[in-house]
């Protein structure tokens, strides 16, 4: 199972000592009438990788059982109102509007969310991770189906969708860079809603897509589009998070820390049902729960947890740079953007040893028959195709991770390499011409024959 420290985020936070509420109120979303306190939160619903202070954390309630414990102590109603958006642009405007009090949001939106708090004077802090890639492995390059395009070289020339200011924008950029491409002179560059960008993609106005989690796994999962590059390929991490508006925290910190409680029984649940917590965000989304569970479950490419690491700290920094170039943001002052004084008073003493656990170690996929609410894990991605060679259509989904990154990808959309008696996943067919090339007499084989080798074997 996917768990890092001895003992689990929401046993951790249940045992943290209660801060008294301060006098006083937060920003203007936080204001209440009388004697009823209202705290907005504003989330993406379908950015699944935060769900756990999001989708998951509404559909569980457990912000509201927290708050509503505090009130029966307090003589004080709280109440909870949520907002969705697509992505974490329209988030940092309603927050230095006065009118969000808590945001979850990708790296990079983080980052202008600190910049642009601190131009309006109403600075926000990151006060805690939903879910987070070592490598990078959260954002895709996909493109359609049936295009010749072949590695992100061939994108000289050709129209990207990408959500400028997005983790994926900066994927796209890094990447790009990297291959020797110049991202804004080198390619046009269509700056959409990730909705608009995969309609755009199926109507052929766009050559390629860079988005976030879940946009390419489900274009994949339709059939709609192939991968093209694996951001695990950048070996950065990238990560959402929590942001709050400082004013709030500092007035209401105990409200604050009644959030990052029930975020962290949120990350147990996920943690502890991951088919369940797949089913519960797939029908607050629409999101078929098969694409849900390919980043949220437990061998997912998320890896969930609240604690804010070093790793990932350093990460943000490097982004700067990049967000800086393209004139979104001067300097931002990561380190004291991050605030950790919160969490760590949910922690307690255990909140260093929980700050060290890494994410888990990698397994060899793992397989959802139709009609279980538990999945079978697989110490090697042939086994993943034996096991689903011998259950034909009960099989409801299949999962391995690619042979070189580690990112898990469906076995049915995967790019097959028969070398001998082995056979390696690869969500990009680059990744398998490289491989290819390393292994004279390997060879790229379609996925029924992939099935037909391991059967055999």
């Amino acid at each position: 199972m996917r768990r890092t420290a001895s003992r689990t985020a929401g046993a951790l936070l249940a045992s943290a000592l209660l801060v008294p509420l301060t006098a006083g109120c937060g920003g203007g979303a936080s204001a209440g009438d009388g004697d009823t306190v209202t705290v907005t939160v504003g989330y993406q619903s379908r950015t699944i990788n935060t769900v756990t202070a999001g989708t998951l954390l509404r559909s569980l309630g457990y912000f509201e059982d927290e708050l509503r414990a505090r009130g029966e102590r307090e003589g004080v109603t709280y109440e909870v109102k949520w907002q969705d958006y697509a992505t974490g642009a329209p988030i940092t405007a309603q927050m230095t509007a006065g009118k969000i009090d808590i945001g979850s949001m990708g790296d990079f939106p983080l980052l202008i969310n600190a910049a642009r708090g601190k131009q309006l004077n109403r600075p926000t802090k990151l006060v805690s991770v939903t879910g987070y890639n070592l490598r990078g492995g959260l954002n895709t390059v996909v493109t359609g189906p049936d295009s010749a395009l072949g590695s992100l070289e061939d994108l000289r020339g050709k129209k990207v969708s990408t959500s400028v200011g997005s983790a994926a924008d900066g994927t796209l950029v890094r990447a790009l860079r990297q291959a020797g491409i110049d991202p804004e002179k080198d390619i046009r560059k269509l700056n959409q809603q990730p909705a608009v960008g995969a309609s755009a993609l199926q109507a052929g106005s766009a050559d390629a897509l860079s988005q976030f989690v879940a946009w390419p796994g489900l274009l994949a999962f339709q059939g709609r589009a192939k991968a093209l590059y694996d951001g695990a390929e950048l070996n950065l991490p990238t990560f959402h998070g929590v942001t709050v508006v400082e004013d709030f925290a500092k007035e209401r910190p105990a409200v604050l820390e009644d959030f990052l409680r029930a975020q962290g029984r949120a990350t147990d649940y996920l943690h502890e049902h991951p088919v369940a917590a797949s089913e519960s965000v797939a029908k607050a989304t629409g999101l078929p729960a098969e694409v849900v569970h390919l980043y949220n479950g437990a061998q997912g490419i998320a890896t969930f947890d609240p604690t804010v690491k070093p790793a990932l700290v350093a990460a943000l920094k490097k982004d700067v740079p990049v967000l800086r170039s393209a004139k979104l943001v001067g300097d931002v002052d990561v380190d004291s953007f991050v605030d950790e004084t919160y969490l760590k008073r949910v922690y307690g003493s255990a909140y260093a040893k929980a700050r060290a656990a890494g994410p888990p170690v990698a397994r060899g996929g793992e397989v959802w028959l139709k009609g279980e609410d538990t999945t079978s894990a697989f110490a090697t991605a042939a086994e993943v195709l034996r096991y689903t060679a011998g259950h034909g259509g009960r099989v409801r989904a299949a999962y391995v991770p690619d042979a070189s990154t580690g990112t898990l990808w469906f076995a049915d959309r995967a790019v097959w390499v028969s070398d001998g008696t082995e056979l390696r996943p690869y969500v990009t067919g680059s990744a398998a011409r490289a491989d290819i090339a390393a292994h004279p007499g390997a060879r790229v084989v379609p996925y029924a024959t992939a099935l037909d080798l391991a059967r055999a074997s």
